[in-house]
Parts: structure tokens; C-alpha cells; sequence
């Protein structure tokens, strides 16, 4: 339990951040689940759409901090990769 009154406001600094950070989460994922939806469906125009509007808000976690910029970069290699294939 914090004590100190620094210990206490870097508590509430915390839960304010987390849940920022969670909403921030929940955003890309929405994203992401677009661009798989899309790629199993089969339509290319589709998934190619939905990979260009990921990419900005992958980016903006790594600015903000959610996701680490090798790991963004692996995911859109990735999903990249898989838009190539369908069709």
C-alpha cells in the first residue's frame, strides 16, 4: 500500500496511464481483427484497405508507448505478408 503522498500519486498516475493504455490497446486490436477478418473472407480490395488504415494506428501504439516498435513491425510484416497471399 502507498504511503507517502509521491507513492500515492504514482498510483493514481498509474491507474490513469493503464487505462489509457488499455483503451489505446483495444483500438489497434479492433484494427487488426478488421485486417484478419477481411484476409479470411478471401476479398483482397477489402483486406488491403483494412491493412492501410492499421498501419497508421499500429504505428501511434509504438509512439505512445503500448507496443514496442520491432513488435508493430513484425505484425504488419506479417499481416502484410498474408494480404499479399489472399486471392
Amino acid at each position: 500500500m502507498a504511503n507517502s503522498p509521491q507513492a500515492k500519486k504514482r498510483a493514481r498516475q498509474n491507474e490513469a496511464r493503464f487505462a489509457v493504455n488499455k483503451m489505446r490497446r483495444s483500438r489497434i486490436r479492433t484494427y487488426l481483427r478488421a485486417v484478419e477478418e477481411a484476409i479470411v473472407s478471401g476479398d483482397k480490395d477489402a483486406a488491403q484497405a483494412a491493412l492501410k488504415a492499421a498501419q497508421p494506428e499500429l504505428m501511434r501504439g509504438v509512439t505512445k508507448g503500448v507496443y514496442h516498435k520491432n513488435t508493430a513491425a513484425r505484425k504488419m510484416s506479417r499481416l502484410a505478408a498474408r494480404v499479399k497471399a489472399v486471392g
